[in-house]
């Protein structure tokens, strides 16, 4: 088997790096799950055959020694060797800890910088959280580039990023764009869409800000704010992540649901969810049986 280091070290610099953006351009249900950031998590997962993983970095502390340590242990030599490919098996997103009111660009940027290949903004609520959102994950570019806006904010120290993604520097600068703004590009920026103002104004934000690769629900404070914390099935909560689902796909946005089990994943596959999550805590027989439904097992 001729694998990278036998073969064609172009080609696998040229093909797709990031798993979750591979299996939505394939057409397919991409699977991932919240993981804390921590070594013994990240080993659990390395074999898993999900598209991708998301360092929940909101509810716990933001600890960038231990996230850039989870990140090489996500690196598995053999796995390189024989795939042909340059990146992880599983792709590594970052959930940062600031609101989208709160515009901590520099969250952002440490999770990039460290090689990171997207992040999840939560509680985007407005299209204005929305651009800062993107405009965040970008490096800036003249104004007469053909994909200007969102003007890019990123600050500029792509050393660690671009050999932990096996690049040159600016190969890295080349791929560290947003999907699918860029076709080419390898970062996904995810917005979680938590409050009915982010329901109200979500046609306004698909609409007015490229750049937007994926939805998560945040159904967890959605509920909290329905007056129903956690019910999950209770008849607003449902109403309610419909219409999210609905207007992503009057847009062709990809939506997320975070909180598969294997009791409801197929009502999920059916109502139109094109990325599973499962949480940290739940057993993840949920995203298994997912794939085996998908012929992706």
């Amino acid at each position: 088997m001729m694998g990278v280091y036998g073969g064609d070290l172009e080609m696998a610099q040229n093909a797709r790096l990031n798993g979750i953006i591979r299996a939505l351009e394939q057409g397919q249900i991409a699977f991932a799950a919240f993981t804390n950031a921590d070594v013994d998590s990240v080993l659990a997962f390395s074999g898993s055959g999900y598209d991708g993983i998301i360092f929940e970095l909101e509810h716990n502390p933001w600890d960038v020694g231990a996230l850039r340590n989870c990140f090489q242990y996500l690196l598995n030599r053999r796995e390189i060797a024989e795939s042909g490919s340059i990146a992880p098996a599983i792709t590594p997103l970052v959930r940062i800890p600031a609101n989208g009111g709160e515009k901590n660009q520099w969250l952002a940027k440490q999770a990039l910088d460290l090689g990171a290949y997207g992040i999840v903004w939560p509680h985007i609520s407005t299209v204005d959280q929305a651009y800062n959102a993107v405009a965040a994950c970008r490096y800036p570019q003249l104004n007469t580039a053909k994909i200007f806006e969102p003007a890019g904010i990123r600050g500029d120290a792509p050393v660690a990023a671009a050999r932990y993604w096996g690049l040159p520097q600016q190969e890295y600068y080349r791929k560290a764009d947003v999907w699918p703004l860029d076709p080419q590009g390898e970062i996904l920026v995810v917005l979680m869409i938590e409050d009915t103002q982010g329901i109200a104004n979500l046609n306004d934000i698909l609409k007015g800000v490229p750049g937007i690769g994926l939805v998560l629900i945040g159904e967890g404070d959605l509920s909290q704010e329905l007056g129903v914390p956690r019910q999950y099935d209770h008849r607003s909560v449902v109403e309610a992540m419909a219409e999210i689902v609905e207007k992503c796909k009057e847009h062709n946005v990809p939506v997320g649901h975070p909180h598969v089990t294997a009791d409801n994943v197929e009502r999920i596959v059916n109502q139109g969810y094109r990325f599973l999550m499962a949480a940290p805590t739940r057993s993840y027989a949920a995203l298994d049986k997912g794939r085996r439904l998908l012929g992706r097992a």
